[in-house]
């Protein structure tokens, strides 16, 4: 996966850094997502009520009732299983998490981060440092555990001219953090301050801030 994502490097770009995420940690990550406490809860109430149902079912026929007949409880059984849906969504995030751990991989250069991801597709995302704003360093509870953090970068402009939402970037469970997070604050604050202040009338080298980059 880094090699298809290096082809989408510019010529003009130079690669600071690439990897991929920690895999134990994205996987546990997946498993134990915020929609695992609202599946398990669904999961229980309706497998309470399908047992509350069928427990009625046998009493009306043990004292000789007419029951609700086979198309009746055909009826039953499917609405479960479709009333069932979050639980399936969950457990299928689950299952699918080896394959979009396949397809995630991360590329810093000196213009832009690259970010792949997908299912079944890849998808491409590449941000240029001058429309990102903060940089932030995040370690959650799995991310401690297995010694990895997350590099979250923001968008400058949140909200796009045609009104679509334009997302930051996450450069998730990576065991090289601390190198990453000073490596991307770096060019970002250099690229933010020369594209936010310019000097010298825009040269081909900033004198104005000092900064390293050259020759955006």
């Amino acid at each position: 996966m880094i090699e298809e994502l290096r082809r989408t490097v510019g010529t003009d770009e130079r690669i600071m850094w690439e990897g991929r995420p920690n895999k134990k940690c994205f996987i546990f990550e997946s498993i134990f997502n915020p929609l695992l406490p609202f599946a398990i809860v669904w999961g229980l109430f309706d497998l309470f009520f399908f047992k509350s149902f069928f427990a009625v079912e046998n009493t009306v026929k043990s004292v000789g009732a007419s029951d609700i007949g086979l198309f009746g409880g055909s009826f039953i059984l499917v609405f479960l299983l479709f009333h069932l849906m979050p639980v399936w969504i969950y457990l299928g995030g689950v299952i699918m998490s080896s394959r979009r751990y396949k397809n995630t991989a991360y590329i810093v250069t000196d213009k832009a981060v690259y970010l792949s991801s997908g299912i079944i597709s890849r998808t491409i995302n590449r941000k240029p440092f001058a429309e990102l704003s903060h940089v932030n360093l995040h370690r959650g509870f799995f991310d401690q555990k297995f010694g990895v953090g997350d590099i979250v970068l923001s968008s400058t402009t949140a909200v796009s001219t045609n009104g679509a939402v334009m997302p930051g970037i996450t450069i998730a469970s990576i065991s090289e953090y601390n190198k990453v997070y000073d490596l991307v604050k770096k060019i970002q604050t250099d690229i933010y301050s020369d594209t936010m202040y310019p000097n010298d009338m825009r040269p081909k080298e900033n004198h104005g801030y000092n900064t390293e980059y050259k020759g955006m």
